[in-house]
Order: C-alpha cells, then sequence, then structure tokens
C-alpha cells in the first residue's frame, strides 16, 4: 500500500468545499439544466424532504451553489431524463446514469432484505394485493396512491399507509417501479420504462461488489476526501461490507490513503480532488444539504456540532425549528431559524446564532450579520417573499436587525 498522503485540517477544509461545488462561482446570467447537471456531477444526489416550513429542501442545494434560478429546474430535469428518484441517502434525486448502481438495493428488497422489513412484508403477506398494484401501474400509470382500486384504508398515524401504499413503496424500493413528484409534492408511479431513458435499463447489472465500489468511488468525489464512515454514509451503505471494498479501491490506485492531523480514523482522498485556496462566497445550507448531512463530519471538518430539531418539543429547542448553516468564505459561521411566512409575504427569521469566534469582535459580528442579510434577501425574493423580518432571539439577532434595518430603509 502507498504512503498516506498527510493534510492539515485546513486543507481537507476545503478540500470538501471544492468537491461540493463551494469554490465555483456562481454562474452569471441564466441557470439551466448545463448548471443543474453540473451541480450533480459534483455532489452525486439530492435529498428529498417533505418538509416546506421554508422550502422543501431539495430546492436548497442548488440555490445554495447557483444562486437565483427557475423553482422547475429539478423538475424539468426529471422530465428530461437527467435525474429519477430512489433510496440513495434517504429518498434522493439522483443522476439516472447511477440507476444501474441501485440495482443491488432494489434485489435487496425483493428478497426482503434491508432497513424495511415493515414494508418488504406487504410481498409476503400480501403477494395478490402486490400483484393487482403492479398490474393498475402497468395499465393505467403514472397514477397516484389515491387512484389505487382496492388497497384498503389507511391506519392511524402519521405515518399510518393503507396495504395499497405499502404496496407501491414495496415496488418503488424494489424497482418495479418508479415515480416522479407532482406539483403538490405527491408520488406519481409508473412503470420504469415510462420515466427512465431506454439506454439506462438497457445497461447490464454490474455484480453487487462492483456496484458498491463505484458508489464508494462517487461518495469519495463527491467528499473530496473522508473516513470510511463518510463514504458509506453518502449512499448509506453497510460500512463493514465496505471495508474490503476501499482497500481494493486503493490497491487500484482509484482511491488514495490519506492522514488528516486532528482526525481520528484514516482518511480516503479521491485521486481527482481539488485543493482550492481559501474558497470565497456565501450560502445558505439545507438541513439536507450533502456538505453537512453527517453531522459528527460537520464537527470534525468545521467545529461545527449541528442537529436538526424538528422533532425536538418546542421548549427543549436550542436554535429552533428548521435552522439553516451559514457558509461564509469556507467557515460555518451561524445558523438561523427559518419560516416563509406567505400570508404576510416575509421570510422569517425566528433566531440568529454565531459561532463564538464570530462574537469575539464587533468587526467580524458585523460583517456575518451583514452578508447574511444580504443571502436572506436572496432567498427571500428566490422565493417570490417581499422581504426579511428578523425576531429578536438569538446572539446574531440584535446584529441582524440593524443589517437588515439598514438594507431596508427603516
Amino acid at each position: 500500500m502507498a504512503a498516506p498522503v498527510t493534510l492539515s485540517a485546513d486543507q481537507a477544509r476545503r478540500i470538501a468545499l471544492g468537491a461540493q461545488g463551494f469554490a465555483d462561482r456562481p454562474p452569471g446570467g441564466s441557470v439551466d439544466r448545463r448548471h443543474g447537471r453540473r451541480v450533480l456531477d459534483r455532489v452525486g444526489l439530492i435529498q428529498i424532504d417533505s418538509v416546506n416550513v421554508v422550502v422543501r429542501s431539495q430546492e436548497l442545494p442548488l440555490f445554495a451553489r447557483l444562486g437565483p434560478h427557475r423553482r422547475d429546474l429539478i423538475p424539468s430535469m426529471t422530465k428530461a431524463g437527467d435525474l429519477f428518484e430512489y433510496w440513495a441517502h434517504e429518498a434522493s434525486h439522483v443522476p439516472v446514469a447511477l440507476q444501474p448502481l441501485l440495482r443491488w438495493r432494489m434485489d435487496d428488497a425483493r428478497e426482503g432484505r434491508g432497513t424495511w422489513g415493515g414494508v418488504a412484508a406487504i410481498a409476503r403477506d400480501h403477494p395478490a394485493l402486490v400483484a393487482s398494484v403492479l398490474a393498475q401501474v402497468a395499465e393505467r400509470g403514472p397514477m397516484t396512491t389515491a387512484m389505487i382500486e382496492g388497497g384498503g384504508e389507511r391506519s392511524e398515524g402519521m405515518w399510518g399507509w393503507s396495504p395499497g401504499k405499502l404496496a407501491l413503496e414495496y415496488l418503488f424500493w424494489s424497482g418495479q417501479v418508479t415515480a416522479r413528484r407532482g406539483a403538490n409534492f405527491e408520488r406519481w408511479y409508473a412503470r420504469p420504462e415510462r420515466y427512465l431513458p431506454a439506454w439506462v435499463l438497457d445497461v447490464p447489472t454490474p455484480a453487487r461488489p462492483d456496484a458498491l465500489k463505484e458508489l464508494l468511488v462517487i461518495g469519495a468525489r463527491s467528499h473530496g476526501i473522508g473516513t470510511a464512515r463518510d463514504l458509506a454514509d453518502y449512499f448509506r451503505l453497510n460500512i463493514p461490507e465496505s471495508r474490503p471494498l476501499l482497500a481494493e479501491l486503493v490497491d487500484e490506485g482509484r482511491l488514495l490513503p490519506a492522514e488528516v492531523k486532528g482526525w481520528k480514523d484514516p482518511a480516503y482522498l479521491h485521486p481527482d480532488a481539488r485543493r482550492p485556496n481559501n474558497p470565497k462566497g456565501r450560502a445558505l445550507l439545507s438541513p439536507f444539504d450533502s456538505l453537512v448531512w453527517e453531522r459528527a463530519r460537520t464537527e470534525r471538518i468545521w467545529g461545527f456540532r449541528y442537529r436538526i430539531e424538528i422533532y425536538v418539543p418546542k421548549e427543549k429547542r436550542v436554535h429552533g425549528y428548521y435552522v439553516l448553516p451559514f457558509l461564509l468564505d469556507g467557515h460555518l459561521v451561524a445558523r438561523v431559524d427559518l419560516k416563509a411566512d406567505r400570508q404576510a409575504g416575509v421570510l422569517l427569521v425566528q433566531s440568529a446564532f454565531a459561532e463564538d469566534h464570530v462574537l469575539d469582535t464587533t468587526a467580524r459580528t458585523v460583517q456575518v450579520a451583514d452578508e447574511l442579510t444580504a443571502e436572506l434577501s436572496s432567498l427571500a425574493a428566490f422565493l417570490g417573499l417581499d422581504g426579511v423580518e428578523v425576531m429578536p432571539r438569538g446572539d446574531l439577532a440584535p446584529a441582524l436587525i440593524a443589517a437588515a434595518a439598514a438594507v431596508s430603509g427603516r
């Protein structure tokens, strides 16, 4: 094995930013599918989430990297055959070229393996229902859950699915149907040949180890550098199964062993990883942005402890309900709890907190507040809102209120 590449923590941070597209300048002029494809080539996938308190999460990674653009960019890319939806890192928009690399997961679903045992049980316990639902999709698709005949009633609770919905989700997980999102975020299910390009479906299915190795390489490319856990997590791969495959990739020269000062675990460096000089620019990050979705990695690289508090009781939340980290010149410097108040026409900042080093000097606090105000204003305009309103909660809130007032002329 080659000697590990030795990197400082700062080098690792800059490599991670470059891999995720944060060392690039946002495009000038009109943003189109070419720009979207370029982002997906870097990040590999975009996680989907249904929470719409600001905007659904899948829109934010593109905004963070491309700036303002047409809100239908992801649907247009999907319709054009650039993207499809599947379980990659949770539910995700994925480049269609990766579909063959995920067929092992579909096979696992058919065999009842994997994490969704309750969904897989529908195929074992009610095969006639599953066959009926599949036939309906083939004959009448695209169709939604509500259009299924003989699907039964939904059970109680937030995730109380009907048997028909369970059958559809099993068929989706096992690759027998695929889906696109409708105007109201609902899934429209169809047979794969209805939505996926023929050239993708014609690609031979790779052997499972080969597919896993390709996914690990994509995870490495999109991270730039990462531990075994980081790289396996990117596509939710089994870590023990991934470790010997990572060793093979090192032997093949497709990954480089690395050591990062301050990191406890060995790392893997993608051979093509960029090492940009101090990246500039600003971005508000979705809680599910691939730059920060692995919380231990985020804390290791940026010293930024980040936990999403959506499911935490209100009285126990530290920073708020839907909190977005703020990236400024390559560092995570603050976080804001946001809500799109569509009735009032404003982007509401319910709290704003700065990292300790930001609060060390007044000048730095003012700079961060000014930059954050500009980014919040840009996001509000992107969402079709009239402006930004800041509530007086959090240690950055006073400076942010002053910055927002200066912009509005109040």
